[in-house]
This record gives structure tokens, sequence and C-alpha cells, in this order.
């Protein structure tokens, strides 16, 4: 039998170590790193070294667009050593915060921006948004001294003053009645410019005029608003008021109105259309807001005509009105709302108000300001980054006294296939939702701790019509790419705005204490392509940035998105909690519950 014939070394027994060839050398290096590879990502070796590359990324320059897109990936690519991270554990936090200098930080209010811009027309004090891509990837923190807001409805009345130290506004306007210090407070005794002994006897005088009390009005809207005591004060007669001002040189009039619980948001009368559909409004009302209604040909003053709904009531009160030195813009007011058919109903002091006529519009008309009726391809509920027209809209369809509309199926329902079935199964959906969503997932609705309420995506308004008994107010927003279902919600009594959320949405910081969306991921979606148009971590810090600390979000959509808004979730620094959809619900639908913590910049930063 015949042997192989092997070298020495090779033969068994004795023998000095083979040495390592190179070879050996590279099989031993990818056992070892496969190894390690296995150690990081099925057990919890690995989370040390993942939290330091998040620490890594959080420490680097936010505005870096080379950074941006590396903070980026980390959330496009697949999950790797975030395996392990199942959606209840907690992870460190990828993102930084921003500087102390910007806890009031607007992106599409920025006065570093707008201040370039062309003050015709107000064009500079509108929005005016960062590019895609630009916005900084980073925290608004809270101002130094911040604690939990005054509950509702004591917050009517009183704020604490660290929340938004900011007194210029006491200063100037305490005289009239708007606010002042008192301790650690802001005090809101509910006076105005026009109205400084208070809006109670104000609005009790305008009731001798207006059927405040008859439910006939419902929904109105503030023209620079100040710190929005009118709406406040309105509340307790049933009519909701989305009051508005721009960001101004007082600062912060609409801060201090949200942290009040009054709802309100940043907004200017420019060159476009304010993001509401037509006939949205039974009052609006200006108290001094210094808006030169009859210029450009009156375009301002068919912005509000567009706006109100047949048989509504226009308050104008101050200037022009019966104001010295100011016969001619009062006499042009006039004519505009004589050319409008707009019937006087009293001229108080320096206080005007007039009814707007029931039936059709009554143009075309001879009139000095060449007012005629929009064309037939132009629609009145167009309203996000529409330029103003002046020319007036014909009407909607009667709707019921309040609180019968906010279940009667609105008349620009048929605008809609199966329309009134459809809106009729979402109301239903929505009470069960609510239920559920007090119930069993804990959300305290109905406490006071919860006053400003945000929709993302709200549809026909269900979820805000399902919390009507509950002290709340909710901002029903229709996103600008999706059907224009806003007019339906305003029919409801129930108020909101377009908005496209690939932008920041035109509040401060810290204003609402509950955001709630269903399906997340269709907000940034184009609805043609199906492709992003923005990133969900853009969003979601978006969301931070407008959400109170220790405030909830509450989000509805698919396990696969609900897994990723979780990963974004936890690294801009919220708790959360992912639950099943109600026992009704077959859509597979997945519910994150994420509480907001209340974090706050180190001492040498302030």
């Amino acid at each position: 039998m015949g042997l192989v014939n092997l070298p020495p070394s090779r033969r068994g027994g004795s023998g000095l170590p083979r040495p390592w060839t190179l070879l050996d050398l590279v099989s031993f290096s990818l056992f070892a790193a496969v190894f390690i590879f296995f150690l990081l990502v099925f057990t919890s070796l690995g989370d040390p070294l993942a939290a330091a590359g998040r620490r890594t990324l959080a420490h680097s320059s936010s505005s870096d667009p080379r950074q941006r897109q590396r903070i980026l990936a980390v959330f496009d690519a697949p999950a790797t050593f975030l395996v392990r991270q199942h959606l209840g554990e907690s992870v460190e936090p990828v993102l930084q915060a921003c500087s102390a200098e910007e806890v009031d930080h607007m992106p599409c209010e920025d006065p570093r921006r707008s201040s370039q811009l062309s003050r015709k027309m107000n064009f500079y004090r509108e929005r005016h948004c960062p590019p895609p891509g630009e916005a900084p990837l980073c925290l608004i923190p809270p101002p130094d001294g911040y604690r939990f807001p005054v509950p509702w409805p004591e917050s009517l009345h009183k704020i604490w003053h660290d929340n938004m130290p900011y007194d210029k506004l006491a200063e100037r306007k305490g005289h009239q009645g708007w606010m002042k210090e008192e301790g650690p407070y802001f005090i809101f005794p509910g006076g105005g410019t026009m109205f400084p002994d208070g809006a109670v006897q104000y609005i009790g005088k305008l009731g001798q005029f207006i059927p405040i009390k008859k439910g006939l009005l419902r929904t109105a809207l503030d023209l620079g608003c100040g710190v929005a005591s009118f709406g406040g004060f309105l509340l307790k007669e049933n009519i909701i008021t989305l009051s508005f001002a721009p960001r101004d040189s007082h600062k912060s009039q609409i801060q201090f109105a949200l942290e009040r619980g009054i709802p309100a948001f940043v907004a200017m009368l420019g060159t476009r259309r304010l993001p509401f559909p037509a006939f949205s409004f039974d009052l609006i009302h200006c108290s001094r807001c210094l808006i030169p209604f009859t210029a450009y040909n009156g375009t301002y003053f068919t912005e509000v005509d567009r706006l109100l709904r047949p048989g509504g009531y226009l308050v104008i009160s101050g200037p022009p009105v019966q104001w010295p030195n100011q016969d001619k813009e009062w006499s042009d007011l006039q004519s505009v709302a004589h050319a409008l058919c707009y019937e006087l109903l009293a001229v108080d002091n320096n206080t005007v108000i007039w009814k707007k006529p029931t039936e059709s519009s009554c143009l075309p008309n001879q009139n000095e300001f060449g007012l005629d009726l929009c064309s037939e391809n132009d629609d009145p509920n167009e309203a996000w980054y529409f330029k103003l027209k002046n020319c007036g809209e014909t009407s909607v369809g009667s709707i019921p006294k309040w609180p019968e509309r906010i279940s009667a199926p609105p008349s620009r329902l048929s605008l809609i296939k199966n329309g009134n079935d459809i809106f009729e199964a979402d109301t239903r959906r929505w009470a069960r939702r609510v239920d559920y969503y007090k119930k069993t997932l804990g959300l305290k609705l109905g406490n006071p701790e919860i006053r400003n309420v945000m929709d993302m995506n709200a549809l026909f308004g269900g979820f805000a019509a399902a919390l009507l008994s509950d002290p709340v107010w909710v901002m029903n927003v229709v996103p600008a790419r999706k059907p224009l279902t806003l007019g339906i919600i305003y029919d409801r009594g129930l108020i909101g705005v377009y908005h496209d959320w690939c932008e920041a949405f035109s509040t401060y910081p810290r204003t609402y204490d509950l955001i709630h969306v269903v399906g997340i991921t269709s907000l940034i979606r184009d609805p043609t392509s199906g492709k992003s148009r923005c990133h969900l971590l853009d969003l979601m810090v978006e969301m931070d940035r407008i959400l109170r600390p220790e405030g909830k979000a509450v989000m509805r959509d698919s396990s696969e998105s609900i897994e990723k808004v979780a990963r974004i979730a936890r690294a801009i620094r919220w708790t959360v909690e992912v639950h099943g959809g109600e026992p009704e619900s077959h859509s597979g639908e997945k519910i994150l519950v994420a509480t907001k913590t209340f974090w706050k910049l180190p001492s040498s930063s302030h």
C-alpha cells in the first residue's frame, strides 16, 4: 500500500509549528470580522458604539450640508446595528440642540431673511421659507426658566412670565388693558386698543347689532388680533375665533395668545390670499388692525369678502372709521362696501358694522374700484400661495345653526362622490377612535393639561368633532396637495388652515399640547409620483419645534411607517409607545404615542 509523500513538517507527531502564510492571515481576519459583526448586531455590545456614532453626528454643525446628508443617511439606511432596538426601548439622541438664541425661531418668518425682501404690499412680512434641505437639523430649546404652562381656563387670564420673557408689549400696551407684569406672571385684563375697558363690555356692545347669542354665528376671524382677548372672550358665546397677526416689532403677540390657550397663528394680509377657503367665517373683526382695505383697488376688502359667509358680519374698529385726518380713507371704505352691496348696520364713534348680502354677489355693477365677478376658472377655495384678486365670488348653500351644523352633512359634500356616506362613516369612525384613545391609550383628552391640539391631516374634521365636549380647541390642517376639504370643516363650525408639511408651520415654538396625524408619510409624498418631496426627519423636527415639553404626538400609519417614525422619535428625544388599532379597525394600522421630553440647555449655554 503506497503512502502519500509529505514534507517532514506535515507528518504527524513531531516537528516545529508551521509558519503562518498570507492565506492564513486573510482567513483569520475575515472570521474575526464576521464574529465581531454578529456581536455588535445581535448583542448589547454594539449599543455603545452606535450611541457614540450618534453623538458624533449630534455635535457637528447642523447647518453643514454635508453633515446634513450624513445625518439623513442614518435614517435612510437599513437597520443594521439598530436591529435589536425594538420600538419600546430608548435610544440616545442623534440631533443636537439649537443655540439658545433660537428659542423662538420660526423658519418661515425669519427676520434675517425677510428684511432683505420687498416692502410693497407687505411682501416681506409674509411667509418666506428656507429652500428645501437647508433647514438646520437641530432641536429648539426652551427658554431659561421655562415651566409647564398655566392650565386652561386660568391661562386665559395669566401665564408664566418666564415662558416668554418679553416685556415690550406690556410696557407699550399695558395702559390699554392688553397685559401687565405681576410677580411671576403676565396678567391679561382683557382689554385692547379700541376696547380698553375690556372685551366683555365691547362684545356686549356689538351684540346690540349682531346676533351673538342665537347660534347664527360660530366661526370668526380676528385680523391683527394683538394678544387675542377678543377671540378669547367670544369662546363663552360658543363662537370660535381664529386670530392672526404678523411677527412684528411688538414681539410675540401670537405667542402670547397661544400660551393663553386661544386659537391663533402667524399671518399677514399682503400679496397672497389667506390660507382659508371661501365663505369660512360668520364674523370678521378688525380692531385697529391698520389694514388698508381700499388700497390696490379694494383688493384687501375683496379678500375679506371672499372669506365672509353670505349674511355674515364685518366689524372694523379704529382707523379710518370717523378718524381724524382720514376723511378720504373713510369715504373710500364706505364706497367699496357699497359696491359689494353690504348693508350698513351701525356706525358708533370709531366702529362700523356691515352685513354681507345673503343672496349672490351684486357684481357686476358700476364702481370706481373696477370690481367684477371672478373668472369661472378661478377656484375661490384655492388659497395656498395664491395671489390676491380684486373680484367677487358666488356663494355656497346655507348652513344650520350651531350646534346642529357640527353633525349635519354640509352642502359642499356634493362635490365629492358619495360625499354624504363618506362623511357619516368618518364621523362614526372618529367617535370610536377618540373613545379608544381615552379609555385604552390613556390620553388625557378632557384634562386641563391638554388645551391646544393640532390635527395635521384633518380631512372632514372628524377628530376635532369627536372632541367637542372636551376643553380643547383643534387646529385642523388640510394639506395643500390633498383634496381641498377645509370648506367642509368650516361648514361644521370648526376652524383650520391649508398647509404644506414640507414647510414649517406659521407658529412659534412650544405652542401645541397634542399633535395628531393619520398617515404621516402621506404628508410628504407627491400624490402623482408617489416619491417623497422632503425628508420625514425634517417633518418630525418641525413637529418637535411646535410641540410643548411633555406634549404628546399621536400618529397612525402602517407598521412599516411607524417603525421609521419610532426611530426618528427617539432621535429627537421623544419617548415612544406603539399600540394596535381599536378592535373595530381592520386596516392593520399601528398607533404611535410619543411624549416630548422636557430637556434644557446647560446653564452655560444661556
